[in-house]
């Protein structure tokens, strides 16, 4: 008898398409139970149109997505019924207390009195809200909203949960603060799927990333075998004046025989030989030919390295592939 596969997701040659545009093109990946993964991908990338599919608020146009040993085509209500989802907007009734916040999402799933009273007394008290139980969401500041976002997407219990951006108009405090509860949920096996525009977030908080682009995926590994696809060498990175990187890109290639490029006021290259001697070599170089530079340094590869590699270096306002965008594709066909 074959040994069951631990994954609880997988998305196998996943085709969406609405009218002629496809927002997703043959997609596939898995992730296993209790893993913590993330999804990548500039605007309209089809992020926010994968994450629909596996919700089941959308239908795919080709393909399959099993999502806990069910195809969820055949049995969407039941597979609902054990995702949570955190959205990227705060949505919290303001009128209402946390306290009655928690138990109007809670009443949404079906939940018996007692088992309601036992779950939203445990939520405020992973929200550290406990104090703030019968005080309007509305006085709320920015960080308990996030916060009580979170705990109201797992009120259910759900064993799968959809994180959409979940630190987005977060400060620092209230963002580490995020970060150590989405850690906490892991180690309780929850399984997570996160999107963010932060890309140290995906490097500290995941275990595998998917980077999507165009709708189609890219790369998909853990953030140290995706740095490594993009470079094995310390990376030299020099801030300057847009108009004289020229000059300092010639230098580099002539002298050192290097590759770089040009990312607005920013030049990088893979480094080949000596680091040191290579970044005091260009110091000098341009200090004599009266060229100023802002900074220079070497380091070591960085998630924002790999984006810009495979998704390319140009800003896309686009909203294709967005629910957005798909629900007013749907209205106008209607």
């Amino acid at each position: 008898m074959a040994a069951q596969s631990n994954n609880v997701i997988e998305v196998k040659n996943v085709v969406k398409k609405f009218g002629d545009f496809t927002a997703l093109n043959n997609v596939s990946f898995t992730i296993k139970e209790g893993e913590l993964f993330g999804l990548l991908g500039p605007n309209g990338a089809g992020k926010t149109t994968m994450i629909n599919l596996i919700l089941g608020l959308l239908k795919v146009t080709s393909g399959t997505i099993i999502i806990d040993r069910e195809d969820i085509s055949r049995n969407p209500e039941r597979i609902k019924k054990i995702i949570g989802m955190m959205t990227q907007e705060t949505v919290v009734e303001p009128d209402l207390t946390a306290k009655q916040n928690l138990e109007l999402f809670a009443r949404l799933y079906g939940l018996s009195e007692a088992e309601m009273s036992k779950r939203v007394s445990e939520a405020l008290k992973d929200a550290n809200l406990e104090d703030k139980a019968n005080v309007r969401a509305g006085t709320f500041s920015g960080g308990m909203q996030r916060r009580l976002e979170l705990v109201k997407s797992m009120v259910n219990v759900p064993k799968i949960l959809i994180l959409d951006e979940p630190t987005t108009g977060l400060d620092v405090q209230n963002r580490v603060d995020m970060w150590k509860r989405i850690r906490e949920l892991s180690k309780r096996g929850v399984t997570i799927i996160m999107t963010t525009q932060y890309l140290e977030e995906a490097d500290s908080l995941c275990e595998r990333v998917a980077v999507i682009d165009h709708g189609e995926v890219k790369a998909i590994g853990t953030p140290l075998e995706l740095k490594k696809q993009v470079a094995t060498k310390p990376i030299l990175e020099i801030f300057a004046k847009a108009d004289v990187l020229d000059s300092i890109a010639e230098i580099i290639r002539v002298k050192y025989k290097l590759k770089p490029e040009i990312l607005g006021e920013k030049l990088l290259a893979e480094i080949s030989g000596d680091t040191a001697s290579v970044v005091s070599g260009i110091m000098k170089e341009t200090s004599k030919r009266k060229i100023e530079i802002y900074s220079i340094s070497s380091r070591l590869p960085t998630m924002d390295d790999v984006f810009i590699k495979l998704t390319g270096s140009s800003l896309r306002d686009t909203t294709s592939g967005t629910y957005e965008s798909t629900r007013s594709k749907m209205m106008t066909r209607r």
